[in-house]
């Protein structure tokens, strides 16, 4: 049976609805990278979701939850600015989102599927680099420069050891580092994940999740730290590298920290069923359907 449903402004657990989480340890205490104030969206004549107000500080890594059709990835397209909000406003790094911001690193959910399966895993990843270029792209040392930029990127996501073979060779989970070496070439300060761990058997959502968190608290040359942003149907592997999560309940977004969300209550009011809270003997957190 699912949870009654709770009253205006509060969450189904009584308190108050959160509208942002505390900045992560360890990350600086600046403004939010991301900045949603009384945002609604519609889709034609359709109202999507209404009422979004809430901050994301830099360094957190945010799991973005609820159920299908609910606009999960909505939300990423309102940070790239690929859609415009119905009112309200939105900032990403203190300005207005819009789009092509290289700042911003997108993994969308159907990965390299657009791509030609002739081409070479090292040349998806310096599109994402010299993308927006024409031509025959860059010469001499800028040239060198973006080689060396694609090779780093290569080696962060460990895609080197098949980087020169050619999409058509290499596995599902493979194509998925290849494509998040190509968000990450450009060193973005925001990263967005539309459902990383879609179609992967449970070895590679292991080790795509350790790789999420490795990105995630990379050292950068800037000082900055890396804000990650993942869609997901399923919050269970992502939990032990989210520090929070913004959930769609009621047609309104909401953010807090994961500690309070991961809770039966709240889990089962957002998904129509009941959903169980298990704490394993080893101390991790896991949700099922009961």
């Amino acid at each position: 049976m699912s949870a009654a449903p709770a009253p205006e402004g509060t969450t189904p657990t009584g308190g108050p609805t959160p509208t942002g989480g505390p900045t992560p340890t360890g990350g600086p205490s600046s403004d939010p990278v991301v900045s949603l104030r009384d945002v609604e969206v519609h889709r034609g004549d359709h109202l999507v979701w209404s009422r979004g107000s809430f901050d994301i500080a830099a360094g957190s890594v945010v799991g973005v939850i609820g159920p299908n059709g609910s606009g999960k990835s909505t939300l990423l397209r309102l940070l790239l600015g690929l859609l415009e909000p119905s009112a309200g406003r939105v900032e990403v790094f203190g300005e207005p989102a819009r789009r092509g911001n290289r700042r911003i690193g997108y993994v969308p959910q159907d990965d390299t599927a657009a791509q030609p399966e002739s081409i070479r895993c090292r040349d998806l990843v310096a599109l994402g680099a010299g993308g927006h270029r024409v031509g025959l792209g860059p010469f001499g040392a800028a040239r060198r420069e973006m080689a060396e930029r694609v090779d780093a990127a290569l080696a962060e996501t460990a895609s080197s050891a098949f980087a020169d073979r050619r999409l058509s060779e290499v596995s599902g989970g493979q194509r998925r580092r290849v494509s998040l070496a190509q968000a990450l070439v450009d060193d973005p300060e925001l990263l967005l994940l539309d459902e990383p761990l879609a179609n992967l058997d449970l070895r590679h959502q292991r080790e795509t999740v350790e790789l999420i968190e490795r990105v995630a608290h990379r050292p950068r040359a800037d000082g900055r730290v890396t804000t990650t942003l993942i869609v997901t149907h399923d919050i269970n592997p992502l939990l032990p590298v989210l520090t929070g999560a913004v959930y769609l309940l009621d047609g309104h977004p909401h953010h807090a920290d994961i500690g309070d969300v991961v809770d039966e209550h709240l889990l089962s009011h957002l998904y129509g069923t009941s959903v169980a809270v298990v704490r394993t003997p080893q101390g991790d957190l896991f949700t099922r359907s009961v």
